[in-house]
This record gives structure tokens, sequence and C-alpha cells, in this order.
């Protein structure tokens, strides 16, 4: 539908697919409260071109909700690093991201 050349086009199929992608947005709970009485954790990753990191929250029913995402693409002198630096970059970055959410939690949290 977004191709340079190709006509635009809002018929039938498209708004029934628009209509099915708002369904399960709302059905489904993206990211949870932040509660600092919670244990948290940092999840995070890099690859050549990006890092990213999901900070998540244990609830009652014992699983781990997303609370915030975060993601960055890499700059050029960082897309030279051999990957365990770019894990270790990421795992830095999270942690200054989230440095107030992380101090304040009663918690030890888990990276």
């Amino acid at each position: 539908m977004v191709k340079k050349d190709q006509k635009w086009n809002w018929i039938k199929k498209q708004k029934g697919a628009f209509r099915e992608l708002k369904k399960i947005f709302i059905r489904e709970l993206v990211l949870a409260a932040l509660d600092l009485d919670k244990k948290m954790q940092i999840e995070m990753d890099a690859s050549n071109y990006a890092m990213g990191g999901v900070l998540s929250m244990k609830y009652k029913d014992r699983l781990w909700q997303p609370v915030e995402f975060l993601l960055k693409s890499l700059n050029e002198t960082e897309r030279n690093y051999e990957i365990y630096n770019k894990e270790m970059l990421a795992i830095i970055r999270r942690l200054e991201n989230w440095r107030h959410l992380l101090e304040s939690t009663c918690f030890k949290f888990e990276i």
C-alpha cells in the first residue's frame, strides 16, 4: 500500500485488517503501571546496528510485565565495537536511562 508508484487503496480488505489490529492492541496489556514495591529486571540485546532493552516488573501472577521499552541505533563508531562491547554498552545505557527507577525500588534488580 505504501510503495512509491502504487495507488493508495483503502477498501474493505484494508479496513478489516486495520480493525483487527486495533482489537489485538486494545485487548492485550502492552505496558504495566510502574510499582516500585515489586521486583524488577532489565533485559537487553545489541546487534550490529541497534541496541534495545525492556524494563519488567514481577506481578502477583508471577509473570514479568513490561514497564518500559527503549531502542537506540548505534552510531558509526559504536557499530565498529566487538559484540561483547556492544552488549556492555547496551547494559550501561539502560542502567543510565532507568537509574532513577532502579534506585527507588525496594528490591535488588536482575540484569
